[in-house]
């Protein structure tokens, strides 16, 4: 572990905005008593990598990342915290007008888009509840994007490739996540007379603050005191956890990656 007392936390770079983010994030920690520093890695792999060597304190985890985690320490790493938006999170299958899909049953002989391999919610999980649904994923053409890999979908790049493939014929349907879906509505990207939601997944957890077990107690007091104790009323907090997407910050629970630990045995993922 770093041999100071202050909190060093592992994040990927998957948007410029990611510095501004844990900057703020950074400057409220110091200023409430619980000192604070960050690092930026281009990928998942690598912060894992870097927190299972005790080279960080706290890694900001997708779902993949924590399970991961996970396994690589028989479930003994610490789960330290979520935000709300990262409860309750779904897929969606997006189908074209003109493709005679009404429901997942009837992407057999179809041509399905889906996100990068490591995507939870573009790739593993859709493909995973769809399978559970009792789609034969055999009987359907897959059309792969690989975009960013190894940021597990945070850019959302290949959703946006899954759109567009959609919009030029390539593929009758397409798995993305239902942020992408609600962003891209709002932005006036979606033709509704071109291309419609016809099934959402089952509900899953996203993001997990993840330490190895070891992490020193007053190390995670501090860290978890000064995280629950951000508030949506006070402005300067607000704007923090505006750029971070959320309203508060939620304790930890593992139910919700219990779908994502059965998709990656099931599918063979590598941890």
């Amino acid at each position: 572990m770093p041999s100071d007392t202050s909190i060093l936390l592992g994040a990927v770079a998957y948007d410029p905005k990611v510095v501004s983010i844990w900057e703020g994030i950074r400057d409220y920690f110091n200023d409430a008593g619980a000192p604070f520093d960050f690092v930026l890695f281009s990928n998942y792999e690598r912060q894992v990598q870097a927190l299972l060597a005790g080279h960080i304190d706290i890694a900001w985890n997708t779902p993949l990342a924590h399970v991961k985690v996970q396994q690589h320490t028989q479930r003994k790493s610490l789960s330290l915290g979520m935000r709300d938006s990262d409860r309750d999170f779904h897929s969606r299958l997006i189908v074209r007008s003109d493709s005679g899909i009404k429901s997942p049953v009837d992407l057999s002989g179809k041509t399905l888009a889906v996100g990068t391999a490591d995507s939870t919610q573009a790739r593993i999980l859709p493909l995973h509840f769809l399978k559970e649904c009792g789609v034969d994923l055999k009987a359907v053409r897959m059309l792969t994007f690989e975009t960013d890999a190894g940021k597990h979908g945070d850019t959302g790049s290949s959703e946006l490739e899954v759109l567009d493939a959609l919009r030029r014929g390539d593929a009758d349907a397409g798995t993305i996540g239902d942020l992408i879906w609600v962003l891209e509505q709002a932005a006036g990207h979606i033709d509704t007379s071109l291309l419609k939601s016809v099934w959402t997944s089952p509900p899953f957890d996203h993001c997990m603050f993840d330490a190895m077990p070891d992490l020193d107690a007053q190390k995670i007091a501090r860290f978890k005191s000064a995280l629950f104790a951000m508030t949506w009323e006070n402005p300067e907090h607000r704007r923090l956890l505006e750029l971070e997407g959320l309203r508060q910050w939620m304790p930890p629970r593992e139910e919700g990656y219990d779908s994502l630990r059965a998709a990656v045995a099931d599918q063979g993922y590598p941890l």
